[in-house]
C-alpha cells in the first residue's frame, strides 16, 4: 500500500514538473510573437523567471529524493537554452583592448534622482565625468535644465538633445560625446511622448550611426506599481490577485502592442543602412525575452548577451527588477564586458556600459 502510494505521489509531481517545464517553454519563446498581433501572448513572456525559478526547484527535490527524475527539469532547461541564456547569460570575461570605445547608455530620469535624491543632477554630473564614456545616450535627458546642462555639455566636445515632446512631463534623449556629429534623423514612429533618433558620428575618420532609444512606456501608475509588489510578495488573496494579474497582463499587452511597430521600425531603419557600423543603445521599456528587443537585435550584436554575467537588472524599482536598458551592435564591431553599474542610484534605473573595439576596414 505505501509503495503505491509512493508511485501515485512521485508521478503527481512528475506531471507538475512536465507541466511545469512546457508552460517555462511556451513562455520562454512567446516574445519571438509579433506583439501586435498577439499582444496577450507575447506578453506572458515575463512569466518565464518565475517558470525557471520553479524548474529549478524541482531539480533540487529529484536531485535530493529520486536523483533520475532529474531528467525532466534538466531536459526542459536545455530545450530553454536560448531564452535561458537571454534572460541570464553566463560569460568568460576578456579585457578590453586599449583602443576600445567606452559606451553608456542611461536613462537619467529627468535627473530628478526620486525617490532617493531631491536633486540628482549633481550625482549624475559626477559619474558622468568620472565614468570617461566616449559615447553616452542618455534618456530622459531634460534639456530645461539650461543653467546646469552647460555644465555636462562641458564634459563633452559634442552634445545633442532631442525633445519628444514639449508640454506636461517633458521627455528627451540626448547624444554626448567626444567624436564630432556629422548629421541626425528622426526614426519616424508613432507614441505619446518618446521617440528613437539615428546620429552619424565620425569616429576616427569612420561613419558610425549611434541609434539612442526610448520607446514606449508601459504607463503603470504607482497603484499598479503597488499592486504588483503585492502580487509577487503573495500579499494579496488569491482570487484578487488572479483579477488584478489579469488587469495588469492587459495592461503590459497594451504597451507591447504599441512598441512593436516602433522596434520594427528602428529595424527596418537599421536595415536600410547596414553599409555602416551601427551602435543601437536605450531604454526598451521591455524585458529581455520581449518582441521589441528579439526585433531590434535581429542581425545585431547584443553586447550584454554577448559579454554579460547574470541576470543584469536595469531597472531598480523594488519589485520590478529587469533589464530594459540595451546596448548592441553590428557584427563588425567587437564587444567587451558589457555591464550593468548597479553601484549608482540616481536614477530608476541603472546605467548600461560596454566596450567597443572596432577593426580597421579593408
Amino acid at each position: 500500500m505505501f509503495a503505491k502510494l509512493k508511485s501515485i505521489t512521485v508521478n503527481m509531481i512528475a506531471g507538475a514538473n512536465v507541466a511545469t517545464v512546457i508552460v517555462m517553454l511556451l513562455t520562454g519563446y512567446a516574445g519571438q510573437l509579433d506583439a501586435a498581433a498577439h499582444p496577450t501572448l507575447s506578453s506572458m513572456s515575463i512569466v518565464f523567471p518565475f517558470m525557471a525559478a520553479f524548474n529549478l526547484l524541482f531539480l533540487f527535490f529529484w536531485l535530493v529524493f529520486k536523483w533520475r527524475m532529474a531528467l525532466i527539469p534538466f531536459v526542459g532547461f536545455l530545450l530553454a537554452f536560448v531564452p535561458m541564456r537571454t534572460y541570464c547569460p553566463v560569460n568568460l570575461p576578456a579585457s578590453p583592448p586599449d583602443d576600445a570605445l567606452k559606451v553608456l547608455s542611461w536613462n537619467v530620469e529627468l535627473y530628478t534622482g526620486h525617490p532617493r535624491y531631491t536633486d540628482a543632477f549633481d550625482v549624475i554630473y559626477d559619474y558622468l565625468r568620472d565614468t570617461k564614456a566616449d559615447i553616452v545616450c542618455l534618456q530622459e535627458d531634460h534639456d530645461e535644465w539650461r543653467s546646469k546642462k552647460k555644465h555636462i555639455d562641458e564634459l563633452f566636445a559634442y552634445n545633442d538633445t532631442v525633445r519628444f515632446k514639449t508640454t506636461g512631463s517633458i521627455n528627451a534623449i540626448g547624444l554626448h560625446t567626444r567624436f564630432p556629429i556629422v548629421r541626425r534623423e528622426r526614426i519616424s514612429y508613432t507614441s505619446r511622448a518618446n521617440g528613437s533618433m539615428a546620429w552619424f558620428l565620425n569616429v576616427n575618420g569612420d561613419t558610425v550611426i549611434v541609434i539612442n532609444n526610448h520607446l514606449e512606456s508601459n504607463h503603470l501608475s504607482s497603484d499598479d506599481r503597488s499592486h504588483y509588489q503585492q502580487i509577487v510578495q503573495g500579499y494579496m488573496q488569491r482570487d484578487t490577485a488572479r483579477a488584478e494579474s489579469k488587469r495588469l497582463l492587459g495592461k503590459l499587452a497594451e504597451a507591447a502592442a504599441q512598441r512593436a511597430p516602433q522596434a520594427e521600425a528602428v529595424h527596418r531603419y537599421i536595415e536600410e543602412h547596414r553599409g555602416y557600423r551601427i551602435i543601437v543603445c536605450g531604454d526598451f521599456n521591455d524585458h529581455p525575452l520581449s518582441y521589441a528587443r528579439h526585433t531590434v537585435s535581429d542581425g545585431l550584436t547584443d553586447c550584454y548577451i554577448t559579454t554579460g554575467n547574470g541576470p543584469g537588472w536595469s531597472f531598480n524599482l523594488s519589485g520590478f527588477n529587469f533589464r530594459i536598458d540595451n546596448i548592441m551592435c553590428s557584427p563588425d564591431i567587437k564587444p567587451y564586458q558589457c555591464k550593468i553599474d548597479s553601484k549608482i542610484d540616481a536614477s530608476d534605473h541603472y546605467p548600461i556600459i560596454c566596450w567597443m573595439k572596432m577593426p580597421l576596414k579593408p
